[in-house]
């Protein structure tokens, strides 16, 4: 039975300690405040680049950060945030089926390959058959933690699984890994009692692995999970939203991502 998101969310409100709270609907929003929400890095850190840009164009920029990937959906759709930064395409089309939700992407920025890490192994030939390899458990995500191993032939999917793979959907593992579907967030910190992880970029960046340089597999710089500046449908038009877009895919933000990740870690796509 494939995982839904609801019962992510579920996993998610039982593990997560704190989450930004709100105050105020969106009918009391101050319009030159501009909130978006996102994960840490490098997210957060991109918003936080082009802040005096917005704000020479009257524009006040907040960013709330989140630590889980359903969250500021949720704020997003309910209003309560402007939009986020955080998440795929993918995630994204798989959220709005799944919860009935109307978010759409403004602006693509960067993708973040996605990799195998491991504390104890240095190449896929060392782990062991047996081996405890942990992935993440969100839709999509799982899905691609999946396609990758299977691109380095550890696996072997049903032909029709695609993004929405998990593990009983592997039709052939010969090597007899043991999965552990980990909330993304946590991956980083169970690496070291697992023989392998799949971790989102965005994760193992504050955990200091590079893909390029620790990932034992590496998703390709033509991944097709680009991440991108979400809204709810309808709030495309908002010149705040323009400019936020404008500011995220300039020359500026171009340049802090080739100077900061110059292992690829972190590939901007405009």
């Amino acid at each position: 039975m494939k995982k839904n998101l609801t019962t992510a969310a579920a996993v998610l409100a039982a593990t997560l300690i704190a989450l930004p709270v709100f105050s105020g609907g969106s009918k009391d929003k101050d319009k030159r405040v501009l909130t978006i929400g996102a994960t840490p890095e490098p997210h957060a850190e991109i918003l936080n680049l082009v802040k005096d840009d917005l704000a020479k164009e009257g524009i006040t920029l907040k960013v709330v950060e989140f630590t889980d990937y359903v969250t500021p959906n949720e704020a997003v759709e309910s209003g309560e945030i402007d939009g986020n930064y955080f998440q795929h395409a993918p995630y994204m089309e798989t959220f709005n089926k799944e919860k009935g939700y109307h978010l759409v992407s403004v602006a693509g920025v960067h993708i973040e390959p996605l990799a195998l890490y491991s504390k104890k192994y240095t190449k896929t030939a060392d782990i062991p058959d047996g081996a405890v390899v942990a992935i993440p458990n969100d839709p999509t995500n799982e899905g691609r933690a999946l396609l990758l191993l299977q691109s380095a032939g550890l696996i072997t999917l049903k032909s029709d699984a695609g993004l929405t793979a998990v593990p009983s959907d592997i039709t052939e593992n010969s090597r007899k890994f043991k999965f552990r579907e980990i909330e993304a967030a946590s991956l980083p910190r169970v690496l070291d009692d697992v023989d392998a992880a799949v971790i989102n970029g965005n994760y193992a960046l504050p955990a200091g692995l590079s893909a390029s340089k620790d990932g034992l597999i590496v998703e390709g710089k033509d991944s097709p999970y680009v991440n991108i500046l979400v809204v709810k449908d309808g709030n495309q038009n908002d010149p705040r939203i323009k400019a936020l877009a404008k500011a995220l895919t300039s020359q500026k933000v171009k340049d802090y991502i080739l100077s900061h990740y110059p292992d690829g870690a972190v590939v901007p796509v405009f």
